[in-house]
Protein backbone atom coordinates (compact mmCIF):
# COMPACT_ATOMS: atom_id res chain seq x y z
CA UNK A 1 0.00 0.00 0.00
CA UNK A 2 1.67 3.55 -0.99
CA UNK A 3 1.67 6.38 1.81
CA UNK A 4 -0.42 9.07 1.67
CA UNK A 5 1.05 12.10 0.17
CA UNK A 6 2.45 15.16 2.50
CA UNK A 7 -0.19 17.12 1.02
CA UNK A 8 -2.43 14.06 2.04
CA UNK A 9 -1.59 13.51 5.51
CA UNK A 10 -1.33 17.58 6.18
CA UNK A 11 -5.44 17.63 5.30
CA UNK A 12 -6.34 14.66 7.35
CA UNK A 13 -3.78 13.91 9.73
CA UNK A 14 -6.11 14.76 13.31
CA UNK A 15 -3.22 16.90 14.37
CA UNK A 16 -2.06 17.24 18.26
CA UNK A 17 -3.96 18.92 20.26
CA UNK A 18 -6.84 17.75 17.07
CA UNK A 19 -7.98 20.13 14.57
CA UNK A 20 -10.94 20.14 12.70
CA UNK A 21 -10.47 19.47 9.01
CA UNK A 22 -10.85 22.53 6.38
CA UNK A 23 -14.04 23.08 5.01
CA UNK A 24 -14.18 20.81 1.58
CA UNK A 25 -14.00 23.51 -0.84
CA UNK A 26 -10.30 24.94 0.38
CA UNK A 27 -9.44 21.11 0.74
CA UNK A 28 -10.39 20.61 -3.13
CA UNK A 29 -8.73 23.60 -4.08
CA UNK A 30 -5.60 23.37 -1.57
CA UNK A 31 -5.42 20.20 -3.81
CA UNK A 32 -6.21 20.89 -7.02
CA UNK A 33 -3.55 23.67 -6.51
CA UNK A 34 -1.28 20.66 -5.14
CA UNK A 35 -0.75 23.44 -2.25
CA UNK A 36 2.51 23.05 -0.48
CA UNK A 37 2.14 20.32 2.84
CA UNK A 38 3.05 23.10 5.12
CA UNK A 39 1.07 25.41 3.88
CA UNK A 40 -1.84 23.11 4.71
CA UNK A 41 -1.28 22.16 7.69
CA UNK A 42 -0.83 26.07 8.71
CA UNK A 43 -4.24 26.76 7.61
CA UNK A 44 -5.38 23.83 9.46
CA UNK A 45 -4.55 25.08 12.46
CA UNK A 46 -5.64 29.19 11.89
CA UNK A 47 -8.93 27.20 10.90
CA UNK A 48 -9.18 25.43 13.93
CA UNK A 49 -8.26 28.46 16.76
CA UNK A 50 -10.94 31.08 14.47
CA UNK A 51 -13.48 28.23 15.19
CA UNK A 52 -12.61 28.62 18.73
CA UNK A 53 -12.62 32.20 18.67
CA UNK A 54 -15.52 32.80 16.50
CA UNK A 55 -17.79 30.42 19.14
CA UNK A 56 -16.64 32.25 21.84
CA UNK A 57 -17.21 35.47 20.65
CA UNK A 58 -21.04 34.47 19.99
CA UNK A 59 -21.28 33.45 23.35
CA UNK A 60 -20.03 36.15 24.30
CA UNK A 61 -21.49 39.11 22.74
CA UNK A 62 -25.01 37.34 21.27
CA UNK A 63 -26.14 40.24 19.87
CA UNK A 64 -23.15 41.33 17.55
CA UNK A 65 -23.81 40.32 14.29
CA UNK A 66 -21.07 37.74 12.89
CA UNK A 67 -20.63 35.67 9.84
CA UNK A 68 -19.19 32.48 11.48
CA UNK A 69 -18.92 30.80 8.05
CA UNK A 70 -17.04 33.40 6.76
CA UNK A 71 -14.93 33.53 9.70
CA UNK A 72 -14.14 29.90 9.05
CA UNK A 73 -13.12 30.17 5.24
CA UNK A 74 -11.07 33.20 5.52
CA UNK A 75 -9.07 31.71 7.81
CA UNK A 76 -8.59 28.43 6.02
CA UNK A 77 -7.70 30.68 2.72
CA UNK A 78 -5.80 34.00 4.55
CA UNK A 79 -2.59 32.39 3.15
CA UNK A 80 -3.08 30.51 0.16
CA UNK A 81 -1.87 33.06 -1.89
CA UNK A 82 1.72 31.43 -0.73
CA UNK A 83 1.13 28.36 -3.05
CA UNK A 84 2.11 31.42 -5.67
CA UNK A 85 4.25 32.95 -3.63
CA UNK A 86 6.27 29.88 -1.92
CA UNK A 87 9.19 31.61 -0.67
CA UNK A 88 6.76 33.50 1.44
CA UNK A 89 6.38 30.51 3.41
CA UNK A 90 10.09 30.55 5.40
CA UNK A 91 10.76 34.08 5.03
CA UNK A 92 9.03 37.32 4.60
CA UNK A 93 6.66 39.42 2.44
CA UNK A 94 3.37 40.19 1.20
CA UNK A 95 2.88 39.64 -2.33
CA UNK A 96 0.81 36.64 -0.76
CA UNK A 97 -2.04 38.65 0.09
CA UNK A 98 -2.92 39.57 -3.13
CA UNK A 99 -2.01 37.22 -5.31
CA UNK A 100 -4.32 35.02 -2.88
CA UNK A 101 -7.37 37.43 -3.08
CA UNK A 102 -7.10 37.15 -6.83
CA UNK A 103 -6.25 33.31 -6.67
CA UNK A 104 -9.68 32.71 -5.43
CA UNK A 105 -11.66 35.30 -7.60
CA UNK A 106 -10.33 33.33 -10.16
CA UNK A 107 -11.51 30.07 -8.85
CA UNK A 108 -14.82 31.52 -8.27
CA UNK A 109 -15.34 32.40 -4.74
CA UNK A 110 -17.39 35.47 -4.30
CA UNK A 111 -15.37 38.80 -3.39
CA UNK A 112 -17.46 39.06 0.20
CA UNK A 113 -14.98 35.24 1.03
CA UNK A 114 -11.40 35.79 -1.14
CA UNK A 115 -11.09 39.57 0.81
CA UNK A 116 -9.89 37.88 3.73
CA UNK A 117 -6.67 36.49 2.16
CA UNK A 118 -6.07 40.20 1.14
CA UNK A 119 -7.02 41.82 4.19
CA UNK A 120 -5.49 39.34 7.22
CA UNK A 121 -2.45 41.75 7.77
CA UNK A 122 -3.56 45.06 7.51
CA UNK A 123 -6.47 45.31 10.43
CA UNK A 124 -6.25 49.46 10.50
CA UNK A 125 -8.67 50.30 8.14
CA UNK A 126 -11.38 51.76 9.40
CA UNK A 127 -13.65 49.92 7.62
CA UNK A 128 -12.62 46.76 8.89
CA UNK A 129 -15.46 44.33 9.94
CA UNK A 130 -15.18 42.13 13.07
CA UNK A 131 -14.64 39.02 10.78
CA UNK A 132 -11.74 40.16 9.77
CA UNK A 133 -10.31 40.92 13.06
CA UNK A 134 -11.14 37.30 14.35
CA UNK A 135 -9.31 35.97 11.32
CA UNK A 136 -6.41 38.26 11.98
CA UNK A 137 -6.09 37.32 15.65
CA UNK A 138 -6.52 33.48 14.96
CA UNK A 139 -3.71 34.24 12.28
CA UNK A 140 -1.32 35.54 15.75
CA UNK A 141 -2.58 33.32 18.53
CA UNK A 142 -2.63 30.03 16.80
CA UNK A 143 1.33 30.37 17.22
CA UNK A 144 1.06 32.40 20.86
CA UNK A 145 1.60 35.97 19.38
CA UNK A 146 0.03 38.70 20.57
CA UNK A 147 -0.87 42.11 18.95
CA UNK A 148 -1.85 44.69 21.03
CA UNK A 149 -3.28 47.41 18.72
CA UNK A 150 -5.11 44.47 16.67
CA UNK A 151 -6.71 42.82 20.01
CA UNK A 152 -7.61 46.68 20.89
CA UNK A 153 -9.69 46.30 18.37
CA UNK A 154 -11.62 43.32 18.68
CA UNK A 155 -12.32 44.47 22.47
CA UNK A 156 -13.63 47.75 20.99
CA UNK A 157 -16.41 45.76 18.72
CA UNK A 158 -16.66 43.73 21.81
CA UNK A 159 -17.55 46.30 24.39
CA UNK A 160 -19.67 48.71 21.49
CA UNK A 161 -22.08 45.17 21.11
CA UNK A 162 -22.68 44.26 24.87
CA UNK A 163 -22.37 47.81 26.34
CA UNK A 164 -19.90 46.84 28.79
CA UNK A 165 -16.39 48.91 29.51
CA UNK A 166 -13.53 47.74 27.34
CA UNK A 167 -11.23 46.24 30.36
CA UNK A 168 -14.36 44.08 30.63
CA UNK A 169 -13.70 43.34 27.21
CA UNK A 170 -9.83 43.09 27.83
CA UNK A 171 -10.00 40.90 30.34
CA UNK A 172 -12.30 38.18 29.13
CA UNK A 173 -10.29 38.55 25.57
CA UNK A 174 -6.92 37.90 27.42
CA UNK A 175 -7.95 34.87 28.89
CA UNK A 176 -9.46 32.91 25.80
CA UNK A 177 -6.38 34.02 23.80
CA UNK A 178 -4.38 32.93 26.86
CA UNK A 179 -5.52 29.48 27.04
CA UNK A 180 -5.53 29.18 23.13
CA UNK A 181 -2.10 30.54 22.90
CA UNK A 182 -0.99 27.20 25.20
CA UNK A 183 -1.31 25.36 22.55
CA UNK A 184 0.80 27.00 20.48
CA UNK A 185 4.12 24.79 20.56
CA UNK A 186 2.23 21.82 19.66
CA UNK A 187 0.51 23.24 16.68
CA UNK A 188 3.65 24.78 15.50
CA UNK A 189 5.08 21.48 15.88
CA UNK A 190 2.47 20.16 13.53
CA UNK A 191 3.11 22.31 11.33
CA UNK A 192 6.98 22.06 11.11
CA UNK A 193 6.25 18.10 10.75
CA UNK A 194 5.38 18.78 7.27
CA UNK A 195 7.54 19.32 4.55
CA UNK A 196 7.48 23.03 2.04
CA UNK A 197 7.22 20.59 -0.66
CA UNK A 198 5.59 17.93 -1.30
Amino acid sequence: MTPPKPLDRALTDPGDPPMRPLPPAVTSLLLALQAPPRLAAHLRAVHDVAHELADWTRARCPGLPLDREAVFFGAATHDIGKTVHEAELSGPGSAHEEAGRALLLAHGFPPALARFAGTHASWARAAVTVEELLVSVADKVWKNQRVPDLEDRLVARLAEANGTQPWEEFLALDDVLSRIGEQAARRLAFQASFPVRG
